[in-house]
């Protein structure tokens, strides 16, 4: 059973940087799509950005694209998501997420594993 483990979340200031680390059990993720994901209070789980089994293939969000990069090491079993001029809209808790996809769904129920997530809170 895939496992995932989110971290790197905490309370940084408007126009900061934060890098977030989601590590799998497993070896399984050369042949995973992964994801990660990210949900306010009372606003649904939206994408971020997503990535094909070995990071060739990644996208963003619009409201991210030339601010996080979405990249996977899977010789470490690892996604990550540098983030820059982290804004206090950014604030949310930040999942990441797998599927045994070849095209990585956008739409958090083509996930089947998920981490339990980092929270991100930006100050102003």
């Amino acid at each position: 059973q895939l496992q995932l483990v989110e971290s790197g979340g905490g309370v940084v200031q408007a126009g900061g940087s934060l890098k977030l680390s989601c590590v799998a059990n497993v070896r399984t993720t050369g042949t995973a799509a992964m994801a990660w994901f990210r949900q306010a209070p009372g606003r649904e789980r939206d994408v971020v950005a997503t990535t094909n089994w070995n990071g060739g293939i990644t996208r963003y969000a619009d409201s991210v694209k030339g601010r996080f990069t979405a990249s996977r090491d899977n010789s470490r079993n690892t996604l990550y998501l540098p983030m820059n001029s982290i804004k206090p809209e950014d604030t949310a808790v930040y999942y990441c997420a797998a599927c045994p996809c070849s095209s990585p769904p956008t739409s958090a129920g083509g996930y089947r594993f998920w981490g339990q997530g980092t929270q991100v809170t930006v100050s102003s």
